[in-house]
């Protein structure tokens, strides 16, 4: 197997050619990796975004949905085999899913739909949340704040909720957490690039729970409305519910203007790290 050049480190991810052009190869670096030190994994919105990437290049066409079911962890080092699959291609839409492993080992399935249509029909009901401007905005707490992972090539806010607060037993009244996020190096809006962003919807359990808590992603979904210039996005976060050890919430995505970009949904496996058994 051969790879072509490898895209420029300022990218999110490195996602390569091969000389199979249904398959791609995603290096699992350390940057596009989350978890405690010495214990890093793939972050699964980098997974579904090198997904999408892989699709758009292989179809030509860009994303309308996608969802990602999480079945294992890769780990830094090791590298993901993309193998993009075209079961139909329609005059508009194409549909499409990736298949993503390590050897026999399967990390992720992407299902997504691709395609464009010529309408003049453009509308939003959807409202970006009041919150304060990302300027007057304290930064996301990390519990890792010396390996360069994932969570470094980003700037998040907290706008609304209690992020890195434990206090414990008091429950939101109503889930409800708002973050400012934007990449650093002032990389273009993408489908990839939302769908990573979208992946911090479990983030915000532990503002629901009033708890230091979080959750694993089971699965990510995210439909594309519109992409569009922006520096700062805005992460519109509700957590639905806890029950049975899982999380359920959802994300709208604006850009500055209130724009709707996409919304997203997660599961997730619940984790409480103020228990010494999680």
């Amino acid at each position: 197997m051969t790879f072509a050049t490898p895209v420029p480190a300022a990218e999110l991810f490195d996602l390569r050619e091969t000389h199979n052009p249904h398959r791609w190869v995603l290096p699992v670096e350390t940057r596009i990796c989350v978890g405690p030190p010495g214990a890093k994994f793939l972050f699964g919105g980098a997974g579904l975004a090198a997904s999408i990437e892989a699709m758009e290049r292989t179809t030509g066409r860009p994303a309308i949905w996608a969802t990602a079911q999480y079945l294992s962890y890769a780990k830094p080092g090791e590298f993901v085999d993309v193998d993009v699959i075209v079961p139909m291609k329609g005059k508009h839409v194409t549909q499409a899913r990736v298949v993503g492993h390590v050897g026999d080992r399967e990390i992720l399935t992407v299902n997504a739909a691709l395609g464009a249509r010529l309408q003049d029909v453009s509308a939003q009901w959807a409202e970006m949340p009041k919150v304060p401007p990302p300027a007057e905005c304290e930064a996301m707490p990390y519990f890792d704040g010396d390996t360069v992972d994932l969570h470094h090539q980003f700037d998040m806010r907290v706008a609304k909720g209690r992020y890195g607060d434990a206090r414990k037993g008091e429950l939101s009244k109503d889930g409800h957490a708002v973050l400012w996020g934007r990449p650093k190096g002032g990389r273009p809006v993408t489908s990839g690039l939302l769908a990573i962003i979208a992946d911090y919807v479990p983030s915000a359990t532990g503002h629901a729970l009033g708890r230091l808590a979080g959750a694993n992603s089971l699965d990510n979904t995210i439909r594309i409305r519109r992409l569009c210039e922006t520096e700062w996005m805005c992460c519109d976060i509700r957590i639905h519910g806890v029950n049975a050890g899982f999380v359920h919430g959802r994300m709208h995505v604006f850009a500055e203007d209130g724009t709707l970009m996409a919304t997203a949904s997660q599961s997730g496996i619940l984790r409480l790290w103020d228990e010494v058994a999680v």
